[in-house]
């Protein structure tokens, strides 16, 4: 079994914590205040969401030989409203750009993707309930 670690550092006196990933890289996360804007933690588990299942596709993609002129990823999540407040239902969106797009070869990468190699959807089906939809422009 493969374990991850991540550090995390208060930054004393403020809303602020630094994250360190297994690979070192630093990220700042908290709330917002007037003069320093910090990414919050539940939109950051939507970046996540997105990224993970996004790298899935371009990879599959790749390998099918399918040419993009662009791909973008919109999760849209809705908050419980009781505490402790999580996203009890997310949408994932994903739009493909570009001319004579192979839709039968996108929808097999997404659907991939979606039912068995983005690990961190497979980590949301345990709390929300999850819809996709593909768009093609």
């Amino acid at each position: 079994m493969t374990t991850n670690t991540v550090i995390t550092n208060w930054k004393n006196g403020t809303t602020e914590f630094e994250c360190i990933s297994p690979n070192g890289v630093k990220t700042v996360l908290g709330t917002s205040t007037e003069n320093n804007k910090i990414a919050p933690p539940k939109a950051m588990m939507l970046s996540s969401l997105a990224v993970c299942s996004g790298l899935d596709i371009v990879a599959i993609l790749v390998k099918m030989r399918v040419e993009l002129e662009n791909f973008k990823i919109n999760t849209v999540a809705s908050l419980t409203e009781e505490h402790p407040k999580y996203y009890d239902e997310v949408k994932v969106q994903y739009q493909f750009f570009g001319k004579d797009l192979d839709k039968e070869k996108i929808e097999k990468a997404v659907n991939l993707s979606v039912t068995r190699y983005c690990g961190v959807m497979e980590m949301f089906r345990g709390f929300s309930k999850l819809k996709t939809e593909i768009k093609y422009n």
